[in-house]
């Protein structure tokens, strides 16, 4: 066991990731100044949009607009989500600086989740990785379900590896193991995270945990004593999982950046500015946020 990373780079997936969950539809204008607030807080990547058919995924149908519209700080980037070589030219055409790319361990759920099964999701995803190379961009590879699946239960971590192993072959430049459903303990997240780094860095892995069973934030430390220092999160914990039912939002990112503060980890994100974001986002949901340091520090701020 390592000691705890002198800093983490926390990657922002509430504009894609969380709002495309959302029960509400957001309107370009709010999701751009919501990439707007969260980059003015300090973050440095921030998931932006995700270039995926408007049928399935209706609250996406605007990402060509955001990606237009939206505030290009220097330094920051804003990756977007590309399924297939349609979503991947949308991407180039938008100029978007960096790609994400996906596939689940589980059989059951890429044919729920993308219609596919995982061999031909992967064998979608390496031209897509070899075109942004081209193109100058980087990309960036999911891997869904990795401590539970809605449809098959407990996942064989070596299934995790292996998949791991052809997204990183193929080019991609970190690895991003999820807990989609939330299930997931910091013994299961701890030991698959020793599982994979004997064959991928531990600073290629990054992690991306729903909170479904409270257990996002302790799932976090217990990867970071690994030396993960790489963590998925998103405003106001939006989000979900729309094929796996009672699965709740990502972790919030104002839950993750106070455990940091308090840890002494150095992120480079103001609270103040992410607060900021975070109560209008609640606003324009209509509803209060589901992070705990969230809803604590609005009220204070409200006196």
């Amino acid at each position: 066991m390592t000691q705890l990373p002198k800093s983490v780079r926390i990657v922002e997936v509430g504009p894609r990731d969380g709002l495309q969950n959302e029960p509400v539809m957001v309107s370009t204008e709010d999701k751009v100044t919501l990439i707007e607030l969260l980059g003015k807080s300090g973050l440095k990547n921030i998931e932006a949009a995700a270039f995926v058919s408007p049928k399935w995924v209706p609250r996406m149908a605007d990402s060509a607009k955001v990606m237009e519209q939206i505030e290009r700080l220097p330094g920051v980037t804003y990756p977007v989500l590309t399924p297939n070589k349609r979503g991947f030219d949308a991407a180039v055409a938008a100029n978007a600086q960096e790609i994400a790319v996906f596939g689940a361990v589980s059989e059951s759920f890429s044919k729920a989740n993308a219609n596919s099964s995982l061999d031909e999701i992967l064998n979608r995803a390496i031209p897509m990785v070899e075109q942004a190379k081209a193109h100058g961009m980087k990309a960036r590879g999911y891997i869904s379900c990795c401590l539970g699946c809605p449809y098959e239960g407990d996942i064989d971590p070596l299934k995790v590896l292996d998949v791991a192993i052809q997204l990183r072959e193929m080019g991609c430049f970190e690895i991003v193991v999820s807990d989609t459903i939330g299930t997931g303990t910091p013994q299961q997240a701890a030991a698959l995270i020793e599982l994979l780094v004997p064959r991928i860095p531990i600073e290629e892995i990054a992690v991306h945990f729903h909170d479904t069973y409270g257990q996002a934030l302790a799932n976090v430390y217990a990867c970071m004593q690994l030396g993960v220092s790489v963590v998925d999160s998103s405003i106001a914990g939006l989000g979900g999982c729309p094929y796996a039912k009672g699965a709740a939002g990502n972790l919030a990112t104002e839950d993750l950046l106070y455990m940091l503060d308090g840890l002494g980890i150095e992120t480079g994100v103001s609270m103040e500015r992410i607060l900021e974001a975070t109560d209008f986002i609640s606003g324009v949901l209509g509803r209060p946020p589901a992070s705990k340091t969230g809803q604590a520090l609005l009220k204070k701020r409200e006196g």
